[in-house]
């Protein structure tokens, strides 16, 4: 998809278009004609070109409570206009959007010892960063925003902090995947983990982020990666992206990390967390070995977000660490992860199994539901 210059008649004026519009918890998204402000300062608006379907757009469809909203927050886009004091965009540049962004003045910014921004980091009421309002409205009402980001619109509005500009040859309709899971998968590898060569890994979930993460650990050199899922389906796909051994819990009369402890003489060096399920961060962290294992939890859970474990796993020299889209800073690092995509050194095109028209966009969620798909990619109707 080679995308293109926007029309300048709308630049500085309200844009009607279509936006998926989700009206309450886990009910249908609705088909809306909605209004998207023009962009105030610092921040930029965008033709939306591709959104794929991430899981925490599923969670938080589900259960959480800010409605009208407009999911989506894994995308790629076109610059349509940019606010006052925006220097690093202009109209037709490629972007990636980012659900935690990068204002390169904060004290977490400045000390590159973290990738969560004390000014741009996750948003989660529903509105603007800069002004807590929302950019969205229908009939002069208000609709609320996801992560600020909000994708599952025709155009949308975000902080150009939440922007990262990429090579315009990069595939739009591909490189959406790297806005979120994707990256988030192989930074828990490379980042957080820092996955040593020969190792064993030992993966809870194989969705994109734990098949990401896969990939990372393979790429490291990791000597045995084994992948833990209830869905006996995943285990082909999981072969593809480097996982040795697919263990399925249902199929043992003993909890899993007995069983992985026996068959890794011990434990493993690296546990990730990709369920978003707290029960599974004890179980990961049980099934690392003592002295240096290392359980990183990159799931974000949809009910109880307390997590419980026996201080003695700890004490014996265990770490549980927690992800933030696998330690990327966005603007600092993205960029690189396009090139390592374009360079053929990663695969991201693999981890779509459906492409889908806007209008489709329900079938997307039921997909991922249904456990049926890794990667769902909306591709919203050509305006250009």
């Amino acid at each position: 998809m080679s995308g293109g210059m926007v029309p300048s008649s709308s630049i500085n004026k309200v844009i009607t278009c279509k936006a998926a519009v989700a009206w309450g918890a886990g009910e249908e998204l609705v088909m809306e004609e909605v209004e998207v402000a023009p962009p105030q300062p610092h921040e930029i608006r965008l033709k939306v070109v591709c959104s794929s379907l991430c899981r925490s757009d599923l969670s938080a469809w589900e259960t959480q409570a800010i409605f009208p909203r407009i999911f989506g927050h894994e995308a790629s886009g076109i610059v349509e206009s940019v606010g006052e004091g925006v220097t690093e965009f202009k109209d037709g540049d490629h972007v990636l959007t980012v659900f935690t962004g990068e204002c390169m003045n904060c004290r977490q910014c400045k000390s590159n010892k973290s990738n969560v921004c004390s000014v741009l980091g996750l948003e989660r009421r529903g509105l603007m960063h800069s002004d807590q309002k929302t950019r969205f409205s229908i009939k002069g009402k208000p609709v609320y925003h996801y992560c600020a980001v909000s994708s599952f619109s025709e155009y949308t509005v975000v902080h150009s902090g939440c922007a990262v500009k990429v090579d315009p040859l990069a595939p739009l309709e591909k490189i959406c995947l790297l806005s979120c899971g994707v990256s988030a998968g192989l930074g828990a590898a490379w980042n957080v983990a820092d996955v040593s060569r020969g190792s064993t890994v030992v993966i809870f979930g194989l969705g994109t982020l734990g098949l990401s993460v896969a990939q990372g650990a393979k790429l490291r050199g990791a000597a045995r990666v084994i992948g833990v899922d209830i869905n006996p389906e995943k285990a082909l796909k999981a072969k593809d992206f480097g996982v040795d051994e697919f263990l399925n819990p249902e199929d043992f009369n003993e909890p899993i990390p007995q069983v992985i402890k026996k068959i890794t003489d011990g434990g493993a060096d690296y546990c990730f967390e990709c369920v978003g399920d707290t029960g599974t961060v004890t179980t990961a962290l049980q099934s690392c070995c003592d002295g240096w294992g290392l359980t990183v939890t990159l799931g974000v859970p949809k009910a109880k977000p307390e997590i419980a474990a026996h201080y003695g796993l700890l004490l014996t020299g265990r770490t549980l660490k927690g992800s933030m889209f696998g330690g990327w800073r966005p603007k600092s690092d993205l960029p690189s992860l396009v090139d390592k995509y374009l360079n053929k050194e990663i695969r991201v095109d693999e981890f779509i199994t459906h492409n889908l028209p806007f209008e489709d966009i329900n079938k997307a969620f039921h997909l991922m539901r249904e456990g049926k798909c890794l990667r769902c990619v909306i591709h919203m109707p050509n305006q250009l």
